[in-house]
């Protein structure tokens, strides 16, 4: 009996609890309403009052490329030989004109040697045989005056003149003959010479593609050489981006393997072509490159600025709110 009367107690101090609670709610919310509408609302936003504004906007493509030097030439040489003398390493700097490699030349030398000594042939016989002509035009003139004084006879004139036209004919083919052995001698000197290769340009050793020993044909590159004083940054631009662009355009370019610095470029050639493939175009932008500090392929992030001006409302950065990763603004 008295268990039955603990349980009534309990339920009714319960009871006459929460009914207070709520009548002290019903209160609080008649003393102050904004409040009770405050804490109903949930989550408070803080927001930036700003003011927005009408201004122009850079327009500005963001790519990426390589950088490539400007110029560069494989050096081949130009007869077949086998490789004696190669001077040059990678890395090394080189001027044009500097002797890079040589061929071996003894046969060539030789051959050299010999038509010096035909040359030398040649011209002795054509020396007699201008000799002979000479003696030939005065035999023909003493028969002439033999002629007119009847001490010869007309066939004895005739066997005159005949011997002048054959030592002209002589005296021809020997002229010929020294000034085909000169010839050939011109051009084997030349092929001596050719075994001998020079540098085209100025640059660095970029590649050396041979060693010492090597059979050498016109097709085989000895050195690679580039030239890195100005370099050039390829990106390829999309299609719906190329019309915005013009040679000039500047371009501010950042490199990942020298880090806090930007380096200023230029537009210099667009190509007329897209890419079947891609649908994009070769862009080609000059960056000089002062102490060679840009090495070739190396990667560039480009912010290219295509000159374009277009009216915008401006909302300061202070003024965005973010719901995740993606901003808006009260309005």
């Amino acid at each position: 009996m008295w268990i039955k009367r603990i349980i009534w107690i309990v339920v009714g101090a319960g009871l006459v609890f929460f009914a207070g609670m709520r009548i002290y709610e019903i209160q609080e919310k008649q003393a102050n309403p904004k409040a009770a509408k405050k804490k109903k609302g949930g989550r408070v936003v803080t927001v930036a009052v700003t003011e927005a504004r009408t201004g122009e906007l850079r327009d500005v493509l963001l790519l990426t490329g390589a950088l490539k030097p400007k110029e560069q030439v494989d050096v081949t040489a130009k007869v077949t030989g086998r490789l004696e003398n190669l001077y040059f390493q990678i890395g090394d700097p080189i001027r044009k004109g500097d002797l890079i490699a040589e061929l071996e030349d003894d046969e060539v030398q030789q051959q050299v040697n010999r038509a010096t000594a035909s040359i030398g042939v040649a011209r002795a016989s054509m020396q007699q045989r201008e000799a002979e002509l000479q003696n030939a035009m005065v035999e023909l003139n003493r028969a002439q005056s033999l002629l007119d004084d009847g001490l010869i006879s007309p066939q004895d004139f005739a066997a005159a003149k005949t011997r002048l036209e054959v030592v002209k004919a002589q005296v021809e083919f020997a002229r010929a003959q020294t000034e085909q052995t000169e010839a050939e001698l011109r051009e084997l000197k030349i092929r001596l010479e050719q075994t001998k290769i020079y540098a085209p340009m100025s640059g660095f050793v970029a590649t050396r593609f041979v060693d010492v020993g090597a059979l050498i044909s016109p097709t085989t590159p000895l050195l690679r050489i580039v030239n890195l004083s100005t370099m050039v940054t390829l990106a390829n631009v999309p299609e719906r981006n190329i019309g915005r662009l013009r040679v000039g355009n500047p371009a501010e370019i950042e490199i990942d393997a020298i880090p806090g610095e930007t380096f200023t470029g230029r537009v210099a050639r667009i190509a007329p072509v897209l890419d079947a493939a891609t649908r994009t175009a070769l862009v080609e932008i000059d960056v000089s490159n002062p102490g060679n500090l840009f090495k070739a392929e190396m990667f560039v992030r480009i912010r290219l600025d295509t000159g374009a001006l277009r009216s915008a409302v401006l909302i300061p950065r202070e003024g965005l709110v973010y719901r995740g990763t993606q901003p808006g603004v009260y309005i």
